[in-house]
């Protein structure tokens, strides 16, 4: 296994973040970039909002049920090698997404892209853990966090540039990413692994746990049409078998004993319903900037710089700020001051203009979301031993994964909103102004957790006797 001796401001340490956040980024783009171009696939394709929605989630679903399998993966076959073939996978699913000639296709090529997404995900954050010197890792996973976010928050901007052409350049623009990723790996990310991974992989694990986030998404997408009601059941059934499962088999795809750690346990639930929120946020106000105010994608997709520049200019200073006072406050005044920007874009309607209506609330949302981003990823590796870096990767990613999959499958129903009611202002601004409220309570559900659960860890002091924040969590 590779020293963690890597330093961040050394060559070879600027390559591996460099990789780390180009690939991870490629998948975090997707998981928004979509939502702006939602609108032109349904023209060109022919789809209703429940086949918007599955193009949305069946890459949320497979990212979510297979991002353990990748952690253990590469946990076990070296994370470098498992990282670099997830970026093949998602490079040519991507090609498949933008050669797509009916909506189902897409969807299916969109299921093979969250398979890449899957092993490429959890390698990138366990390789900056596992390789970096222990003094350097904060810096570097704040670096990671900032830049790879932006990525999210670029979603909408990045699909309203490329809409310009056409919406199947969002998904082709990834082949060049990925080749240039691949060059970067291969220059400059040593291998590493877990010495203690041995035993056979957990199938029977990562099957039920796929069925079960299939099975309830379809029950929420289609929920009010026939068996749809029984086969959600099933799927939560299916869920606690999977549960069962990781409790009894002797090589689990989640160890569960990560979850005795108290600290392991509120940043993933925390992660849960913040995630939630900002999966459904992004899904909501693009398609209420078109469908309702008449913007294009481009004009949508520029709305949401503000979000972005804040990103890019201050989660490194969030991550540091959680290094220095603990991660409890961050993370708790984070989610309350997202929540407050969600609030704010609630009125949006027809006629609004952009620096006063929309423009505001999505400030203080990307303010909330910088300050929280670093401070919860660096919690939550920090509440898991070294060794167990992708796997512990690969939960809160896939819980991440799971929340805006759940939320984007259930809010359209719960507010009422189905068929082609994306293309009705009058109907789907309803349902925006009811699915906003709900995200608002879940982003301050969020920051509740926070404050009673997450816990700062112990200050050591250095030879100097300055206080630092210690590794750990307690």
């Amino acid at each position: 296994m590779t020293r963690a001796d890597l330093r961040l401001g050394s060559r070879q340490g600027r390559g591996v973040v460099a990789a780390a956040t180009l690939g991870s980024g490629m998948v975090l783009l997707d998981g928004t970039v979509v939502n702006i171009a939602l609108r032109s696939i349904g023209t060109d394709l022919d789809a209703g909002l429940a086949a918007l929605q599955w193009i949305a989630n069946g890459y949320l679903l497979s990212l979510a049920g297979l991002i353990l399998l990748g952690g253990a993966l590469g946990d076990r076959w070296g994370r470098r090698r498992v990282f670099e073939i997830g970026v093949v996978v998602f490079a040519l699913a991507s090609v498949g997404c933008g050669l797509a000639p009916t909506w189902p296709v897409l969807v299916a090529a969109r299921v093979a892209q969250g398979v890449g997404g899957a092993l490429l995900t959890p390698g990138s954050l366990a390789i900056l853990q596992s390789v970096f010197a222990r003094e350097e890792r904060a810096r570097a996973i704040g670096v990671w966090s900032g830049a790879a976010s932006i990525a999210t928050a670029l979603g909408p901007l990045v699909g309203g540039l490329l809409i310009e052409w056409s919406w199947r350049w969002i998904f082709l623009i990834n082949v060049p990413l990925a080749l240039v990723t691949l060059a970067i790996s291969r220059r400059w990310v040593p291998e590493s692994r877990d010495p203690e991974a041995s035993g056979r992989f957990d199938v029977v694990g990562a099957v039920l746990g796929v069925a079960g986030l299939a099975a309830t998404t379809y029950g929420l997408i289609e929920w009010g049409t026939r068996g749809a009601v029984a086969i959600g059941l099933a799927g939560v059934v299916v869920m606690a078998a999977f549960v069962a499962w990781e409790h009894r088999t002797p090589h689990p795809m989640v160890p569960l004993g990560l979850f005795g750690s108290q600290q392991f346990s509120a940043a993933n639930a925390m992660t849960l319903v913040v995630y939630a929120a900002l999966g459904a946020v992004f899904f909501f106000l693009v398609l209420q900037l078109q469908s309702v105010l008449g913007w294009t994608a481009l004009e949508a997709g520029l709305a949401t710089v503000p979000v972005s520049v804040c990103m890019l200019f201050l989660a490194g200073k969030g991550g540091q700020l959680g290094e220095h006072i603990g991660p409890r406050l961050p993370m708790t005044v984070g989610p309350l001051v997202m929540a407050a920007g969600t609030l704010m874009l609630v009125p949006v309607d027809a006629g609004d203009g952009y620096v006063a209506h929309v423009l505001p609330g999505l400030v203080v949302f990307g303010l909330g979301l910088a300050l929280m981003v670093a401070p919860l990823t660096a919690t939550v590796l920090a509440a898991a031993p070294d060794h167990r870096a992708g796997i512990a990767s690969g939960v809160n990613n896939a819980v991440a994964r799971a929340g805006s999959l759940l939320a984007v499958a259930a809010l359209p129903p719960l507010v009422g909103l189905s068929g082609d009611d994306y293309a009705v202002a009058s109907a789907f601004t309803h349902g925006y102004r009811w699915a906003l409220v709900a995200c608002a309570g879940l982003l301050a559900a969020g920051g509740v957790v926070s404050w009673l659960l997450i816990r700062n860890p112990p200050r050591r002091t250095t030879a100097q006797g300055a206080p630092v924040q210690g590794p750990g969590a307690g």
